[in-house]
């Protein structure tokens, strides 16, 4: 038996929770990782999995395998890429996770760029608004927009996250003055589902250091998708607090207009939010994920160029 072909075979087994994933990933038959896992547990002399029609479930033996057998198996690759390092070009296949809204606008527009200096690097996106498990999925890399929650994924941050609030010109045409962030509680608010409160928090622009301030919304519509709630601000049915990478075309073209340009506003308190980059831990970082993250970190720029945009049709419009 080849023992770390067979140890390959039961970790992904595992963490997909099935032996055709695993075989469909490393290019196997589903027979090929049946039997490599047949002869562990014969070597072992204890079941692995539980086994279902739906999905694989590790037993006791086969939970106490897992943990050192996936550590082998990244020491072994760990050492591998430190002995080619030196010499090693980004290549290979690039696994990469995305929210659906940021990778349909701000890195699927790159990719093209990216596998033009990359000729060897081949991309497997998925595109979803879910936090998926990274190693769950065999992805090497995510885009993530806000705060982070997982400690445990390496975060590379490429670039700031801020929120404007905005309405079309008809909403605010047909509704009473916006002074002060208090008079937002006299119109529709466009919450985000997501949000921990009905609440928005403000403080003067350039005082980070002031406390924020907590202000009730309220508002006829609520959605979980940000692309949703700037269709609705569009059609005149409210104030929204949105990304600057969504809603810069629309604010150049004057489709929206921004509410309270001498606030600061956040859909929630805490550190400033980020665009980053995230990968499971390990003592290397592949050439592929080093060049996505780099490249992706240039394209952005410092400040990100929607921010820069946006800005310039801004001072336009007020000029």
């Amino acid at each position: 038996m080849d023992y770390f072909a067979a140890m390959r075979a039961f970790v992904r087994a595992a963490e997909l929770g099935s032996f055709s994933r695993a075989a469909e990933e490393d290019g196997l038959k589903v027979s090929t990782v049946s039997r490599y896992v047949t002869l562990l547990e014969s070597d072992l002399g204890a079941a692995l999995f539980n086994r279902s029609t739906r999905r694989l479930h590790l037993t006791e033996v086969g939970r106490n395998f897992y943990e050192p057998a996936s550590r082998i198996l990244a020491d072994l690759s760990d050492a591998r890429l430190a002995a080619t390092a030196l010499n090693a070009r980004p290549q290979g296949l690039l696994r990469i996770n995305m929210p659906i809204a940021f990778g349909r606008r701000h890195v699927f527009r790159h990719l093209p760029d990216f596998l033009a200096e990359y000729p060897d690097i081949r991309v497997d996106a998925t595109l979803t608004d879910d936090t998926v498990d990274l190693i769950g999925i065999g992805a090497d890399v995510a885009i993530r927009v806000g705060a982070l929650t997982d400690s445990s994924l390496v975060a590379k941050r490429l670039a700031p996250q801020h929120r404007m609030l905005v309405a079309s010109p008809g909403y605010l045409a047909r509704r009473c003055p916006i002074h002060e962030p208090k008079d937002l509680e006299d119109h529709d608010c466009l919450s985000f589902a997501l949000q921990p409160k009905e609440s928005w928090y403000f403080r003067p622009v350039g005082l980070a250091s002031a406390q924020l301030n907590e202000v009730a919304i309220r508002g006829r519509v609520r959605a979980n998708n940000s692309e949703a709630l700037l269709d609705t601000a569009l059609a005149g049915l409210g104030i929204a607090l949105l990304p600057t990478w969504l809603i810069g075309e629309s604010v150049a073209e004057g489709k929206l207009q921004r509410v309270l340009p001498e606030w600061e506003a956040r859909i929630a308190p805490g550190p400033s939010r980020a665009i980053w980059g995230v990968y499971p831990p390990k003592k290397l970082v592949s050439p592929k994920v080093r060049a996505f993250l780099a490249f992706m970190a240039s394209r952005f720029g410092q400040p990100p160029y929607w921010d820069k945009a946006m800005e310039v049709a801004l001072t336009d419009s007020a000029a």
